[in-house]
C-alpha cells in the first residue's frame, strides 16, 4: 500500500498565448487554484490508487459520484458523457507488444470543462505517447496555445489515434512472419500463434470500435464545450479512426485466411505422405502375390526343384516394381 500511495503523481500545465506554467503538485489542493482562471489548465493525475484524493478533486471540480466510480474502474468500455459543465471520455490507450507477446492496453480518463481538461491514468509510463503535446505548449508551436480546451483535448485523441498506427505496424510485422512460415513449414507453434493473433484482434476491435462514437458525440458539438473552430480537427482524427478499425478488419480477414491455409497445407502435407504410401503399398501389392504363390508347399511345383527357380522369381518381381515406377512416372503420379 506505502507504494502505491508514492506512485501518485500529479502535474498541472497551465497556459494561454501569453503565458505558461508548469509543476509537479504534491497535494491534490494545489490544483484548485486553477479551478477559475481564465487560462487553460491540464491537471495530468498518474495513479489511482487514491481514492480519497479523487473525492476530494471530484468535490470540488463538481464531478459526480458515478464519473469517479468509473474513472476508478479501469475495465471500462470506451464512451463519452455529458453532463453540461463538463464531458467525461474513456479511452483505450495501446502499447506494442510486451515480451509475453499480449498488446499492453491501459485506460484513460478525460474531464473536459471550460478552463480545464483532467487526465486520469492507472500508472506512469515510461513510454509517454503525449510528450510530444507537452513539448508543443512548452514552446508555443502549432495551434494548442491559440485554442481552448477542446483542442487539448483533440490534441489527445489525435496522439492515441496515433498509437494505435504504431501498434498495428508492430502486428503486420508478425502477420507477415506468420505468413511466410506458414507457406514454408505449418506448424503446431504457427498455429498458436496464428489463434494469438486472432485473440488480439477481437480485444483490439472492442478497444477502437466505440471510439468512433465519441469521436461523433464531439462532432456533433452538442455541448457548447466543444467549438465550431475544432469540429475540422476532430473530423480529422474520425478519419485516423476509420483507417484504424478498417486496417483492424483487414488483419482479421487476413487471419482467419491463415487459417484456412493451414488446414490446407496440413491437410496436402498428410495428402502427399498418403499418396507416397499408397504408391509403395501398389507396387509390392504384385510383389507379395508371387512372393505368397511362392512361398505355398505344394509337392509338385515345378520351380522347386530347378536351380534358377530362386533368381527367376526374384528377376520377375524386381521388373514388376520397376514397371510400376514407370508406368506411375509417365502418368506423373509421382
Amino acid at each position: 500500500m506505502k507504494k502505491e500511495i508514492e506512485e501518485l503523481k500529479i502535474t498541472i500545465i497551465d497556459y494561454d498565448e501569453a503565458s505558461f506554467q508548469e509543476k509537479e503538485a504534491k497535494t491534490i489542493e494545489e490544483c484548485f487554484v486553477f479551478k477559475d482562471k481564465p487560462t487553460v489548465t491540464w491537471i495530468k493525475i498518474n495513479g489511482l490508487h487514491q481514492a480519497e484524493v479523487l473525492e476530494k478533486l471530484g468535490n470540488y471540480y463538481g464531478l459526480h459520484h458515478l464519473t469517479l466510480e468509473d474513472i476508478l474502474n479501469i475495465n471500462q468500455r470506451p464512451k463519452i458523457e455529458d453532463f453540461g459543465d463538463f464531458i467525461f471520455i474513456v479511452l483505450k490507450i495501446l502499447y506494442p507488444s510486451n515480451h509475453n507477446g499480449k498488446i499492453i492496453t491501459e485506460q484513460m480518463s478525460l474531464i473536459l470543462g471550460a478552463n480545464f481538461v483532467i487526465s486520469f491514468q492507472k500508472e506512469n509510463k515510461k513510454e509517454d505517447i503525449f510528450r510530444i503535446i507537452g513539448e508543443r505548449i512548452r514552446n508555443n508551436k502549432g495551434l494548442i496555445r491559440k485554442m481552448g480546451t477542446d483542442y487539448l483535448v483533440y490534441s489527445l485523441l489525435d496522439a492515441i489515434v496515433d498509437n494505435y498506427f504504431v501498434v498495428l505496424e508492430k502486428l503486420g510485422e508478425k502477420i507477415g512472419s506468420l505468413e511466410e512460415g506458414l507457406v514454408n513449414n505449418p506448424t503446431q507453434e504457427i498455429l498458436r500463434a496464428i489463434h494469438h493473433l486472432k485473440r488480439e484482434m477481437i480485444f483490439l476491435r472492442k478497444s477502437v470500435w466505440p471510439l468512433r462514437e465519441v469521436l461523433n458525440c464531439l462532432e456533433r458539438r452538442e455541448s457548447p464545450l466543444v467549438k465550431e473552430s475544432t469540429e475540422i480537427y476532430l473530423r480529422d482524427v474520425h478519419e485516423h479512426t476509420i483507417q484504424v478499425i478498417e486496417t483492424i478488419e483487414t488483419y482479421r480477414d487476413m487471419i482467419s485466411g491463415m487459417l484456412d491455409i493451414y488446414l490446407s497445407s496440413v491437410s496436402n502435407k498428410l495428402n502427399a505422405v498418403m499418396k507416397v504410401l499408397t504408391i509403395i503399398a501398389t507396387i509390392f501389392m504384385p510383389l507379395t502375390f508371387m512372393a505368397g504363390v511362392y512361398g505355398m508347399n505344394f509337392k509338385y511345383m515345378p520351380e522347386l526343384n530347378k536351380p534358377w527357380g530362386y533368381p527367376l522369381a526374384l528377376f520377375m518381381m524386381f521388373c514388376v516394381g520397376v514397371s510400376m515406377v514407370f508406368y506411375f512416372r509417365k502418368k506423373k503420379w509421382l
